[in-house]
């Protein structure tokens, strides 16, 4: 089936604000030879953003295009290859969009940490975008390409080996340096939002299997709790002495990579078992850091919708930062992550995958893996997987990611333990 010739390879769309002016800066220097364009609401804001990127970007075509005006939405999806769309919270913004690409047959990355709103997503136009050859491609930010590709690399490793398939596979952040925008936390309150009145989406947000390609399918693996401290010895040997706490954002990223595993039918294996952990360090205080940091995040979590009904909303909007607001220059360029992923396979061979970038992971970082998601479906297509549909970055992009982003400045290396 031949593709239907589109004007532009990649439009941001969002580019007026923190993280799309980030992304197109990135798209600037990097997107090579690549046809862009910038889209967003005002025409004025987007003509703005295209000055300051100077002369590589000065014959970026502007469109104008608004959540609220769906036909806005379907001209633009039928123009590229791609859309990145970082006009969030999702929950409230983002379906349009998905629903404009999918009928249009053109690929979608964005950087949602919404788990309902993937799951809508998925029940919504994962067969429309299946029908179409659309690659509709959730959490291609910090969240969750990091927690996605290590996995997949420790797959492929594995399979190359012939070592078998993946059992206990743990994530451990090791080290981060970062700040917090105003989109990141209205995303947060989004989601909070939504599980307090929705029953149905609280027990969406606490079901480990919620993104399953085949719930009923899933193989029963007794409790994967999100959020667990544990002795790093525990984890793996080489991690003697340290101990670790649950990570804030292993709610998410868990579940897109059991959706990989289910898209790749399960090729990881049936038996593949997944967490995340942040280290608390190895000094006598660490235990206790590592049950309270714990113990917080499960209040989060387990309480934070209720207790967000309790909330004036008035007040949330006052005390958050605005959307569109983020972390200074100085503390994205300084930011940085390390991440090592530990797993074992079924004839006892061991592996760890170390990911690092510099940049501050929400968004320094996540500009850079955003923007090259989007260069990989709409460049190197050949390298795509064969899968269409509502997708994750490992099941539709996996081996073009791990073949683009060393020459992005991320690093994503393998190594055999025993």
């Amino acid at each position: 089936m031949s593709e239907t010739p589109r004007e532009l390879d990649v439009i941001v769309y969002g580019a007026t604000g923190f993280a799309g002016k980030l992304t197109a800066q990135y798209l600037s220097r990097a997107g090579g030879a690549a046809r862009i364009g910038l889209a967003g609401r005002s025409a004025e804001r987007l003509q703005a953003v295209r000055d300051e990127l100077g002369a590589a970007a000065q014959d970026w075509p502007i469109v104008v295009a608004d959540a609220d005006d769906p036909a806005t939405l379907e001209a633009m999806a039928a123009r590229t290859r791609v859309v990145i769309t970082t006009v969030g919270p999702y929950t409230r913004y983002g379906m349009p969009m998905v629903a404009a690409c999918a009928a249009a047959g053109t690929d979608y990355v964005d950087l949602t940490g919404e788990a309902t709103f993937v799951r809508e997503s998925i029940d919504l136009y994962h067969k429309q975008a299946a029908d179409n050859r659309a690659r509709i491609v959730h959490a291609c930010g910090f969240d969750s390409i990091p927690s996605d590709l290590s996995v997949y690399a420790l797959y492929r490793t594995a399979r190359a080996e012939g070592t078998g398939d993946l059992l206990d596979t743990d994530l451990i952040v090791r080290g981060f340096s970062g700040g917090v925008s105003g989109g990141t936390l209205a995303s947060m309150v989004e989601v909070l939002s939504t599980v307090a009145g929705d029953p149905e989406a609280r027990r969406q947000l606490f079901d480990p299997h919620t993104l399953s390609v085949d719930r009923p399918a899933e193989p029963r693996l007794g409790r994967e709790p999100d959020l667990a401290w544990r002795r790093g010895r525990d984890i793996a040997p080489e991690l003697e002495g340290i101990w670790t706490a649950g990570f804030a954002m292993a709610p998410y990223n868990t579940r897109i990579v059991r959706r990989s595993n289910g898209l790749l039918d399960w090729a990881y294996g049936r038996r593949f078992r997944y967490a995340e952990h942040m280290s608390v360090g190895s000094s006598a205080a660490a235990p206790v850091l590592s049950a309270i940091a714990t113990a917080l995040g499960k209040a989060t979590f387990g309480l934070g919708g209720h207790l967000f009904r309790l909330l004036p909303p008035a007040l949330v909007e006052r005390v958050l930062p605005k959307p569109g607001t983020g972390p200074s220059q100085s503390t994205r360029e300084n930011g940085y992550y390390r991440l090592e992923t530990y797993t074992k396979t079924t004839s006892g061979a061991r592996y760890l995958a170390v990911m690092a970038q510099q940049g501050d992971p929400g968004y320094q970082a996540t500009s850079v893996l955003l923007a090259e998601s989007a260069l990989a479906l709409a460049l190197d297509r050949d390298a795509l997987s064969d899968h269409y549909g509502v997708l994750t970055p490992a099941a539709a992009m996996g081996d073009a990611l791990l073949a683009r982003l060393p020459a992005a400045g991320v690093t994503l290396e393998v190594s055999r333990l025993r």
